[in-house]
């Protein structure tokens, strides 16, 4: 794993990451609010719900990677996390710059320490090696973007490309 996931990986998929929130909150914004809050049979109910969980996510493994604070409600309600679209915009931006500044920061040390914390979604401690739980943030963001993509196509707006090679050039 730890040949896999380097600081150079942890730089190239955080400027994904910030691109292609940038085009999903681009095409979300032509979408009318009613139409982003409608419940869609998502994870998370509705493309508003499936953004927050993003912001959600991020915010709570940032707490652990770099002291940030943790999100003001718990997982199940991640989708509550902001209510009004401009807002979650805006606090996605800044996310989404505090993410690639940390992403600058990460050594190949930091990388090959575990990390450990306590999980109130499963209610116990836990303890795995750093690079792995990177790959899971930025597999985490992928995931659900993905999910949000396809209810952002369902209303009839396009995103762009993708496409990670097709999107940013290698940090």
């Amino acid at each position: 794993m730890s040949a896999l996931v380097n600081p150079v990986f942890v730089r190239t998929m955080a400027a994904y990451n910030a691109e292609m929130n940038r085009r999903l909150y681009a095409a979300a914004g032509r979408i009318p609010d009613p139409a982003r809050r409608e419940p869609r049979g998502a994870f998370w109910g509705s493309l508003h719900g499936t953004l927050c969980h993003l912001l959600w996510g991020d915010q709570m493994w940032m707490s652990r990677f770099d002291g940030w604070t943790k999100p003001t409600v718990i997982q199940k309600q991640s989708p509550t996390l902001v209510d009004d679209f401009d807002e979650l915009r805006r606090l996605r931006v800044d996310a989404d710059e505090k993410i690639s500044a940390w992403a600058g920061r990460v050594t190949e040390a930091w990388l090959a320490e575990d990390q450990s914390w306590f999980s109130a979604s499963v209610q116990k401690e836990l303890r795995s090696p750093r690079s792995f739980l990177v790959t899971h943030f930025f597999n985490h963001q992928t995931h659900h973007r993905g999910q949000a993509h396809a209810l952002i196509t369902a209303c009839g707006e396009n995103t762009g490309d993708t496409d990670l090679f097709l999107v940013v050039e290698p940090a």
